[in-house]
C-alpha cells in the first residue's frame, strides 16, 4: 500500500501542474443598435433573441501568454414579427497567462476553460446594454464551450472531406 501511494506521488510530480491567471479582460468592440427606438416604437414586444458565438484565441509576445476573444452577435425579433428590435455586437478579450498546459491540449484549453472564465462578466455586460437600451435585461443562458468546441472540429473535418472529394 505504501508503494502505491508512493508511486502515486510520483506521478503527481511528474505532471506539470496547470497554472493559469487571467491577467486582463476588456470590451474590444461594442455595438448597440436600437433599431425600435429609433423608428419610434414604443409599448409591449415580446422580444426572440438569436445568439451567434464565435470564438479566437492567439499567442501574444510574452512568453505563456494568451488573448481569448469570445464574440457575441445577439439579434432580437418582436415575437411573432419580423420587426428587428435591437441588434447586438460584442468582442470581449481576456488576457491569460498559462502554464503546465501539454502542447497538444493548449488549443482546447483556450477555447474552452478561458471562455468560460470570461462568460459570466460578459453575460453581465449584455444584460445592462439590453437594460440600458429600454428592454428587459437579457441573461443569457449558459454557453457549452466544450460542446461548441467539439461541433466546430466536426464542422471542419467535414469541410476538408468535402475539399478533398
Amino acid at each position: 500500500m505504501a508503494e502505491e501511494t508512493a508511486a502515486e506521488n510520483t506521478a503527481a510530480q511528474a505532471a506539470p501542474q496547470v497554472q493559469m491567471r487571467v491577467l486582463g479582460q476588456f470590451i474590444r468592440d461594442l455595438s448597440f443598435e436600437n433599431v425600435m427606438a429609433q423608428k419610434g416604437v414604443s409599448g409591449d414586444v415580446q422580444p426572440e433573441i438569436a445568439v451567434q458565438v464565435n470564438l479566437d484565441a492567439k499567442k501574444r509576445a510574452t512568453e505563456h501568454q494568451y488573448e481569448v476573444a469570445v464574440k457575441l452577435n445577439l439579434k432580437s425579433k418582436a415575437k411573432g414579427l419580423e420587426d428587428v428590435l435591437f441588434l447586438c455586437e460584442i468582442d470581449y478579450c481576456g488576457l491569460f497567462h498559462i502554464e503546465g498546459v501539454a502542447e497538444d491540449q493548449l488549443h482546447p484549453f483556450l477555447m474552452i476553460e478561458c471562455p468560460r472564465m470570461l462568460f459570466p462578466f460578459l453575460r453581465r455586460i449584455v444584460s445592462d446594454i439590453t437594460r440600458d437600451g429600454g428592454y428587459p435585461p437579457v441573461n443569457l443562458d449558459n454557453i457549452d464551450f466544450v460542446a461548441l468546441y467539439r461541433n466546430e472540429l466536426l464542422r471542419r473535418q467535414a469541410e476538408a472531406q468535402k475539399a478533398n472529394a
